[in-house]
């Protein structure tokens, strides 16, 4: 079912008197699959989007993770062209909004038409379903740049922000210039790593499309086993998310968004590695490696060469090392950029958005307290265990 948001010049920016803006609101739940095409049309002239907002990633992550009933796609079209959209759920019976991905998207955003990305972002506002006090919008891990900024800024009701994850950045660049950003005896040991990698006999060759399935439950039966010891993410066990990445990666890897490294050392496949691509970055997305292999080589060092390769090669400029702050990835001495959380609520009363901020608000400041006192927990109970 199609439900008509707004037609003709309804934004508040003035656009061309030939232009025919017009906007609707599509609920059904194969409705991503029938927009693909257009979607990543849009997603191609839109300079924000990022590997998670292309249909091949929300398509898998709808079918697997999606409740029946709960999607909310938003699409605004200038003289019948699609000039911006916006693919939400409802997370509850009241009205509720928030992005697509969940935990496993590093971004979330919408996707804005650059030719006219200011009228589209106004007509996009005007169209998003936020007008009842029950109504609200959160969304996570958004990018400081994210076009959703544009959007928000021209919404009337209030948006409300909030810290989220950390993300880290490196330039792309050869890896001698790299390691320029490391001190000195780090850099050199650095450098020995790499040398032994490089006359290792590692084989390193990237899955076609079509192997693709094969080398996802390869890269899943390897992570599993890198982290038996160190306990796996729940989540990277089930049968959802295998089905989600096997899915979503081989549209990507088919259409030039993503590569999958597998190394092989003396015949034995022994780490595979998984890099999302768009035009502004690459990013490690998640890797296996077999245990063996960490007793011979540096596979920081392995895994990071064959991204920074991959990625140059692409023309993009800056290698994406995501989420996290991991003590390998420290290890370059990334540039750090942090995500925000947005909570939008109509126009007018917005109790319903007041109070998600409030529950947001409330929870972060637990977790600082707890990471303020948690240091001085552990050194009381480790003076206790040493008396």
């Amino acid at each position: 079912m199609t439900a008509p948001v707004a037609a003709g010049s309804t934004g508040p920016a003035a656009a061309p008197a030939r232009a025919r803006w017009t906007a609707e609101v599509h609920r059904e739940d194969d409705a991503l699959d029938r927009f693909a095409a257009e979607w990543d049309g849009l997603a191609a002239r839109c300079r924000t989007a990022t590997p998670f907002q292309y249909a091949g990633w929300l398509c898998s992550w709808w079918r697997q993770y999606g409740r029946p009933g709960a999607l909310v796609l938003v699409l605004v079209r200038r003289d019948g062209r699609l000039a911006a959209a916006a693919a939400l759920r409802r997370r509850g019976p009241f009205g509720g909004l928030t992005g697509l991905g969940g935990a496993l998207a590093d971004f979330t955003d919408v996707l804005l038409d650059d030719d006219c990305a200011e009228r589209a972002a106004a007509e996009l506002a005007a169209a998003l379903p936020l007008r009842r006090p029950w109504h609200s919008l959160e969304l996570r891990e958004v990018h400081p740049e994210a076009a959703v900024h544009r959007v928000l800024a021209r919404h009337p009701g209030r948006t409300r922000e909030f810290d989220d994850s950390l993300c880290q950045y490196l330039p792309v660049v050869p890896m001698e210039e790299l390691l320029k950003r490391l001190p000195g005896k780090t850099a050199q040991r650095s450098r020995v790593k790499l040398r032994r990698i490089a006359e290792s006999g590692v084989v390193v060759d990237s899955a076609p499309a079509g192997e693709v399935p094969g080398t996802v439950a390869d890269l899943l039966r390897l992570h599993v086993l890198q982290w038996q010891e160190r306990g796996v993410t729940p989540e990277h066990r089930t049968e959802r998310f295998a089905a989600h990445l096997t899915e979503s990666t081989t549209a990507m890897v088919a259409a030039g968004r993503a590569a999958m490294h597998r190394f092989t050392l003396d015949g034995e496949l022994l780490a595979v590695n998984l890099v999302v691509l768009c035009p502004s970055f690459g990013g490690l997305y998640l890797y296996g490696a077999h245990p063996r292999l960490r007793e011979r080589l540096d596979i920081a060092g392995l895994l990071f060469g064959a991204a920074l390769d991959e990625v140059r090669a692409a023309g993009i400029p800056v290698l994406s090392l995501l989420r996290g702050q991991e003590p390998y990835k420290q290890r370059w001495r990334p540039d750090a950029l942090r995500n925000r959380r947005l909570v939008a609520g109509p126009a007018g009363p917005a109790p319903a958005a007041a109070l998600r901020s409030l529950a947001v608000a409330a929870r972060q400041a637990a977790v600082r307290l707890l990471d303020a006192r948690l240091p001085k927990v552990k050194e009381a109970l480790a003076a206790r265990r040493r008396r």
